[in-house]
C-alpha cells in the first residue's frame, strides 16, 4: 500500500467524518425500516451517532480514552432502543486504533468492561431507565464473537503494520550502508588514481626539470609521460565524479581497469625509472569485475609505492597466479632507502587491506625477509569453475631497443 494513503497519513478528521456520515445515513436508512426496534430515532439519538466519530479525533493522542467513550456511546445508543444500524463502525475504528497504538492490555480491559456494562445494564431492562425491551442471551453471544473477531482483526492490523514499520527501517539502514560503502569505494578510488598518476606526474616532472639541458630528448620522454598519466588520471577521476553527480555519461575512451591493462601499468611505472620484470604463472581466465579492478588497483598501489619510496635505481618484480580457487598478486623491490621512507605511513596499505578484506581475501605488508626492499602479498578468492590451470610463466626485463634508448623497460623471458 502506497504511503501517502495508509490510514495513518491521512489528516486526524478525515476517517471520523467518513465514519460519522455512515452511521448517520446508515442508521437513518434503518429507520425506515421499523422491523428491528419500535423507537425511531430522535435528537438524542443522531447526537449520539455524531459523538461516537467525535471522540475518535482524539484516538491518536488519547487512544484508551477515544475507545471508553466510543463505547460508551453506543452502549447508550443500544440500551436507548434506537435501530442498530452501523452504530458498531466507531467502535471498530476505536479498537484497531488502541491496538495499534501500543495499547493492547488497556484496549482489552476497556472491550470487556464496556460488553459487560452493556450486558449487565441490559440485563435490568425493561426496569431500568432505558427502553431496551429485551438483551436474551443470544444477542450477547453474537456481540462477544463480534468483539472477538474485532479484537483479533485489530492485532493482526498491528502485527502486519509492525512488520511493515521493521520492513522500511530495514530498508533504510540498508540504503544507508550502502551509501556509506559506495562513498568508501568512491574515496578508494579516487585515492588510487590520484595517487598513482600524481606520484608518475611528480617524478617524471624531476626527471624533466634534470635533463632539460643536458638530454632534451629524454627531458621530452618525460613530459610525454606527463602527458599520459595526467589524461588518464582526469578521465577516471571524470568517471568517478559521474557517480556522485548521478549523471548518465558517455561510455570511458580507455579500458575499464583490470590485469588486462597490466602492461599498460608497467610501461607507466617503467617510465619513471624503475625496472620493472612481471611474471604470470598459471592460465588467466576471466576475473569477476570486481576482483579484476581490485587486482589492478592493488599492482598499481603497490607499483605506486615503489615509485614514491624505493629510491632510485630500483628494481621491481610484479607478479600474478593465476590458481584454482585463488588469485595471487605481490609486488616486491629492491629498494635501499630508509626505514623511515617504507610506505605504510599513508592511505595506500590501508586502502588495500580494504579492498582484499572486502573480497575474503588476505593481504601482508613489510620488508622481504632475509633482504632488503619491501615487498605487498595478497590472495583473493576465486569461485571454482573447474577450469584447468596452466604451468607457462612470462617474465619481463629489458629490449635492446630500450636498452639503447637508455631507459628501464621490459624484457621478455620465458620459464
Amino acid at each position: 500500500m502506497s504511503t501517502r494513503w495508509r490510514p495513518g497519513a491521512l489528516a486526524v478528521w478525515v476517517i471520523p467524518l467518513v465514519v460519522g456520515f455512515i452511521q448517520v445515513m446508515g442508521s437513518t436508512g434503518a429507520d425506515a425500516n421499523m422491523r428491528y426496534q419500535a423507537r425511531h430515532l430522535d435528537a438524542l439519538a443522531y447526537a449520539l451517532l455524531v459523538a461516537g466519530p467525535v471522540a475518535l479525533l482524539a484516538r491518536r493522542r488519547l487512544p484508551v480514552a477515544a475507545l471508553a467513550v466510543v463505547f460508551a456511546v453506543t452502549d447508550c445508543y443500544i440500551l436507548l432502543g434506537h435501530v442498530l444500524g452501523p452504530v458498531f463502525l466507531s467502535m471498530v475504528v476505536a479498537i484497531v486504533a488502541a491496538i495499534g497504538a501500543g495499547r493492547r492490555v488497556a484496549a482489552w480491559i476497556v472491550t470487556g468492561t464496556g460488553f459487560a456494562v452493556l450486558n449487565g445494564v441490559g440485563a435490568l431492562t425493561p426496569f431500568g431507565p432505558f427502553r431496551l425491551r429485551a438483551w436474551p442471551a443470544t444477542h450477547a453471544l453474537v456481540m462477544l464473537i463480534w468483539l472477538l473477531l474485532v479484537l483479533t482483526g485489530a492485532e493482526l492490523v498491528r502485527i502486519r503494520s509492525e512488520r511493515a514499520a521493521e520492513a522500511r527501517r530495514t530498508r533504510a539502514e540498508e540504503e544507508r550502508r550502502r551509501a556509506s560503502e559506495e562513498r568508501l569505494r568512491i574515496a578508494r578510488e579516487l585515492h588510487d588514481v590520484l595517487a598513482h598518476n600524481i606520484s608518475m606526474i611528480n617524478v617524471q616532472a624531476g626527471v624533466a626539470l634534470h635533463l632539460m639541458d643536458e638530454r632534451p630528448e629524454q627531458a621530452r620522454t618525460a613530459l610525454a609521460a606527463i602527458k599520459e598519466a595526467s589524461k588518464e588520471a582526469l578521465t577516471e577521476v571524470r568517471s568517478v565524479l559521474g557517480v556522485l553527480r548521478q549523471v548518465d555519461e558517455d561510455a570511458p575512451r580507455t579500458p575499464t581497469a583490470g590485469l588486462g591493462r597490466l602492461d599498460d601499468l608497467v610501461s607507466r611505472a617503467r617510465a619513471a625509472g624503475i625496472t620493472v620484470r612481471t611474471r604470470v604463472t598459471g592460465r588467466p581466465y576471466p576475473l569477476p569485475a570486481g576482483i579484476d579492478l581490485a587486482a589492478f588497483r592493488i599492482l598499481q598501489e603497490g607499483l605506486t609505492n615503489v615509485t614514491r619510496h624505493a629510491g632510485p635505481g630500483v628494481t621491481a618484480t610484479v607478479r600474478v597466479a593465476y590458481g584454482a580457487g585463488e588469485l595471487l598478486l605481490e609486488v616486491e623491490d629492491d629498494g635501499r632507502g630508509a626505514p623511515g621512507d617504507l610506505p605504510g605511513g599513508g592511505d595506500g596499505i590501508p586502502g588495500m587491506r580494504e579492498r582484499v578484506t572486502a573480497l575474503g581475501g588476505e593481504m601482508t605488508a613489510g620488508p622481504r625477509p632475509g633482504a632488503v626492499g619491501f615487498r605487498v602479498r595478497a590472495t583473493l578468492p576465486m569461485p571454482v569453475d573447474g577450469t584447468p590451470v596452466g604451468t607457462g610463466a612470462r617474465d619481463d626485463a629489458r629490449t635492446p631497443d630500450d636498452q639503447h634508448a637508455g631507459t628501464p623497460a621490459l624484457d621478455k623471458e620465458h620459464d
